[in-house]
């Protein structure tokens, strides 16, 4: 056993002279290699735990070079959404002997920028990212590292970059086209910041399905709104207070969606009473809330082991023609939420509300 700060530590050394094999193929059983016969890689990995082996990343790091970590850099952890997929590439990445490190840039570029820089003093193999896009500065930053990465959930036209993203185009189109088929032609948009390329396409689709169904694109019923949790609705009492006239409502993501019902529910109107709702991102797939929200999804769990399947093969070096963006399908999942359907003649659903000061921001 080695001592280090006063404490003794288990060597390969060590589990060999316990296990009757050599320090050789300790390591590779417990590095899980196939060449090592399962039975063997079993009673090595027994031993080794009851003899209370950990592994000296750092030192192995210092002789392959490599760290087997690699780093997750999301928008908003707070969103269900973006919890989901980092819970689905870890999974993917512990199969593959990679431990993960999560990062948050609060869809913030400078933030982003941190978190970058702090992946990389880490030496991570690798990085799976959902860039914040407000410019390229930091996509530029990852080229010039040489480092493999790979987007997921959003790309950038035109860039030679590996992504995996869902077909934002037919689901902004989707969820209109279900609410234009209930009558509905004042459908408000609450998309989020134009620079994003899912927003893009996403408002695209709703436009091209209003068009096709000879509704006239009301630039009033578009709105940005920020995606960090907790800061839309303000936005909502805007559109309120402007008297901007709807009767159902297409958000960005299921938070947006859930956050424009909280606050339309403070101004007195009720789902699916007054107003129809679709989502983005159908957490309710895999969370249960007591808010059956209609909703356009793609499988996050086939979204997030492509990512990482992606990033694997760069990070062994395989030559396979590269497809710069994969494409994964979109649907609609239908709950209570855009039950409502449009009454043929209806007076502004806001006529007869206060306008009023908005409530207290939320606390933590």
């Amino acid at each position: 056993m080695r001592r280090r700060r006063g404490v003794m530590r288990v060597t390969l050394k060590d589990i060999a002279t316990r296990a009757g094999y050599t320090a050789n193929t300790v390591s590779r059983a417990l590095k899980d290699k196939e060449d090592i016969g399962a039975e063997t890689r079993k009673s090595i990995q027994k031993i080794a735990r009851e003899m209370g082996y950990i592994s000296d990343s750092v030192a192995a790091s210092l002789r392959t070079g490599q760290t087997s970590t690699i780093a997750v850099v999301l928008g908003d952890i707070s969103n269900p959404h973006f919890a989901i997929i980092a819970r689905e590439i870890e999974l993917s990445a512990r199969k593959h002997h990679y431990s993960t490190i999560i990062l948050n840039s609060d869809e913030d570029a400078e933030i982003e920028s941190e978190a970058l820089h702090s992946a990389l003093s880490r030496k991570v193999d690798g990085i799976i990212i959902c860039p914040t896009q407000s410019n390229r500065d930091n996509l530029e930053f990852l080229r010039r590292q040489q480092v493999p990465f790979v987007l997921i959930g959003r790309h950038f036209p035109g860039a030679e970059v590996e992504s995996v993203v869902c077909d934002d185009f037919k689901g902004g189109k989707l969820a209109a086209e279900h609410l234009l088929a209930r009558h509905h032609r004042r459908i408000l948009f609450l998309n989020g910041p134009s620079h994003i390329s899912s927003a893009i396409e996403r408002v695209a689709g709703y436009r091209a399905a209003l068009t096709q169904a000879g509704v006239p694109c009301d630039p009033r019923l578009e709105w940005e709104i920020p995606i960090v949790a907790g800061d839309c609705r303000h936005v909502i009492y805007r559109v309120l207070d402007e008297g901007v006239d709807f009767t159902a409502i297409i958000a960005f993501s299921d938070l947006i969606a859930w956050e424009a019902m909280y606050a339309l529910q403070k101004r007195g109107l009720e789902n699916p009473r007054d107003y129809a709702i679709v989502g983005f991102d159908n957490i309710q797939s895999k969370f249960f809330f007591p808010f059956p929200l209609t909703s356009v999804g793609t499988s996050r769990t086939t979204m997030a082991r492509r990512a990482f399947h992606q990033l694997l093969q760069q990070l062994n070096n395989e030559t396979e023609p590269k497809v710069w963006r994969t494409v994964l399908d979109t649907k609609l999942v239908v709950r209570e939420s855009s039950s409502t359907a449009a009454p043929s003649v209806r007076e502004s659903n806001r006529s007869h509300l206060p306008s009023g000061p908005a409530e207290p921001a939320w606390k933590a």
